[in-house]
């Protein structure tokens, strides 16, 4: 095996852009972030207690793998049903012990103000139509509704209201990281409204971003960290417990990606405690270690943007140290933090799933025993009680 030296990685987006480019006419613009004063404050949040409201029919939900805001400020949520235990599902144990209370289906869909608009995704349903262990949600520019499935290999679209219309992959089959046609373990999605390509970090069992596109589901390009070509065999040592200081060569778990307006695309590799960042032809461009010496699952569980013109912050779920990490886009500087461990209102246990709505409130969703949503809104502390 031939050993990878990774690129050097820039502190300013801006500056490895110009490199990367080499030609100044035939380069992006520079983040308009970049210009913004680097006295800008992060944004303040706390957290609204009453938001979601109560579910109907005594549903409850398992193990939140994924939260999308889409562009009617509409917050999608997807769970792990078989995650929850006969204790919390009383009502259909046979014959019931209790009165509640029922798995919901697992793809939720709720209003801004928190009401449930619908749900969908019945264990019962076809394979063909149901996206069994969901992992990874977007809702795209034309409405539809992407969804990932970890365990299964699958990446699966569909209408708003779940009639599937396109899957990448097939249902329990992979073939590594360079197969053109199989996944190995998909656990984030993006799709670009510029090109129509849906972007897929391809990380629990491969180790690659891949690009296909949207409508045809045809393959258009893949790659590994720094860009380079994926190695299934690589084994990342780690003795030295910082990843900052000895850099993974490959992806460790590519587990969260997002696109920027200005055509760059972040993604968490989770257990290699960092972001790396790509322009949307695999070319990269820079990276930043977050609590390095994380061990476990990893600090970079999934990344949101702001919703301001420049989108001036990035936000980090970290599921380990049970946190969400601020950092300001432009030079991925970290700049705060909010939550910590444990089960009260604005506590966390395994954040998992994140997204922004257009008034900069963010809704994290958390696995493993959290199993719930909260939003937390933008505003001083305190301000509002």
């Amino acid at each position: 095996m031939t050993s990878i030296s990774p690129p050097t990685p820039f502190r300013s987006l801006a500056a490895a852009l110009a490199l990367a480019c080499g030609v100044a006419a035939a380069c992006a613009p520079a983040p308009a972030s970049a210009q913004a004063s680097s006295t800008d404050s992060p944004p303040q949040l706390r957290v609204d207690p009453w938001w979601p409201r109560e579910l109907p029919n005594r549903w409850i939900i398992g193990s939140v793998t994924a939260v999308f805001v889409d562009g009617r400020d509409h917050v999608w949520v997807t769970h792990l049903n078989e995650t929850l235990t006969p204790e919390e599902t009383g009502a259909v144990q046979d014959p019931p012990i209790a009165e509640c209370c029922v798995p919901a289906p697992v793809v939720l869909e709720f209003d801004a103000q928190g009401d449930l608009v619908q749900a969908w995704g019945e264990p019962a349903d076809d394979l063909g139509r149901f996206p069994r262990n969901p992992h990874g949600l977007f809702v795209d520019h034309n409405d539809h509704v992407w969804i990932g499935t970890y365990r299964h290999h699958r990446v699966m679209k569909f209408t708003r209201d779940g009639e599937p219309l396109l899957t990448l992959g097939v249902y329990d089959e992979t073939g590594g990281s360079h197969d053109t046609r199989l996944l190995g373990g998909p656990a984030g999605v993006w799709v670009d409204p510029g090109t129509d390509e849906v972007f897929v970090a391809d990380g629990y069992r491969n180790r690659r971003v891949i690009v296909f596109d949207a409508e045809t589901g045809e393959y258009r390009r893949h790659w590994g960290a720094y860009g380079l070509p994926p190695d299934d065999e690589y084994r990342y040592d780690g003795s030295s417990g910082n990843t900052e200081a000895d850099p993974p060569e490959q992806f460790s778990t590519v587990h969260g990606i997002i696109g920027s307006r200005d055509g760059l695309l972040f993604v968490a590799d989770r257990r290699g405690n960092r972001i790396q960042v790509f322009r949307t032809d695999g070319t990269f461009v820079t990276e930043r270690f977050v609590a390095p010496t994380t061990r476990a699952s990893g600090s970079a569980f999934v990344v949101a943007l702001s919703p301001d013109e420049e989108q001036r912050w990035l936000y980090l779920a970290d599921g380990t140290n049970h946190k969400v990490w601020i950092l300001r886009r432009s030079d991925l500087t970290i700049v705060g933090a909010f939550g910590r461990g444990g089960r009260q209102a604005g506590q966390f246990i395994r954040p998992h799933g994140m997204s922004v709505d257009s008034e900069g409130n963010v809704y994290v969703g958390e696995a493993s025993t959290g199993r719930r949503v909260q939003r937390f809104r933008p505003g001083a502390p305190g301000e509002g009680r």
